[in-house]
């Protein structure tokens, strides 16, 4: 733990994950956790050849077997959605548990539980591998929830502003403002209100789509150089974000029962 509050300050850690908010630190959170969710789900797709945070094509591809009679993939399919629901059921119970607490780690308690289940992949990956028949499902669901827990973090705390898990979202809106960037008002349309981009906006998104990218690209380097391993560091930078606040959380829950033992 010493090491990850070396890397990761203790009052950045705080801004980043705690209960008060700012533009600032939801945009820090999506940079980061797009670069985790980019190379979970590149990684997860050497593994189990499937991508596990794109519900488009992962319902496309049940109605496709589903059609096909290929009856255990499409279960495979649905296991999947089922687990991305579930991990943002999970999310929405536990931010809410700990908002009706006021409790420093709504948001920091679901990162904690994503780390915690991509440390046990990375760890027991190689021994869960010799199941057969029941090991790409079962990685299929797991990694579905994950990404189901993490988009919900981010989602409620940006508001719905910023997504991390999947990029569709992301290029709509970045070719939204690059059209409104290019616009060119025509002449005798001065009555009309005047278009414009919102450059800052724009610039996080192509950072959201970039991070996303890079942490694909890290990802898969990682998985073929180490295997299901590549997986702890990603599990420690969750730690190293969400642990301060945690932390406080122990720390004024301790307290607490110094007094009523008093």
């Amino acid at each position: 733990m010493s090491g990850a509050v070396t890397i990761m300050p203790i009052k950045y850690s705080r801004r980043l994950t705690g209960r008060k908010r700012t533009a600032q630190a939801n945009r820090h959170l999506g940079f980061m956790l797009a670069f985790v969710a980019g190379a979970t789900n590149a990684g997860g797709f050497l593994a189990v050849h499937q991508y596990t945070s794109h519900m488009t094509g992962i319902v496309s591809s049940m109605a496709d077997h589903l059609a096909l009679g290929a009856y255990r993939e499409y279960l495979t399919g649905f296991g999947a959605l089922l687990s991305f629901i579930a991990g943002s059921a999970c999310t929405a119970i536990m931010v809410n548990y700990a908002r009706s607490r006021k409790m420093h780690s709504e948001y920091a308690l679901p990162l904690l539980l994503e780390a915690a289940l991509l440390l046990c992949f990375g760890v027991l990956g190689n021994k869960l591998s010799e199941i057969a028949g029941l090991f790409v499902p079962l990685t299929v669901m797991l990694l579905s929830f994950i990404m189901g827990l993490q988009n919900a973090v981010i989602t409620k705390l940006s508001r719905s502003e910023i997504r991390t898990t999947h990029i569709t979202g992301l290029v709509t809106d970045i070719g939204i403002e690059l059209g409104k960037l290019v616009y060119w008002s025509a002449p005798g349309s001065n009555h009309l209100p005047k278009v414009f981009a919102n450059r800052d906006r724009l610039q996080v998104l192509i950072s959201l789509a970039v991070l996303f990218f890079t942490g694909g690209v890290i990802g898969v380097w990682g998985f073929k150089l180490v295997g299901y391993i590549a997986t702890v560091p990603l599990a420690l930078l969750l730690v190293a974000m969400a642990s301060v606040p945690a932390v406080d959380d122990f720390v004024v829950f301790t307290r607490r029962r110094t007094r009523w033992r008093k």
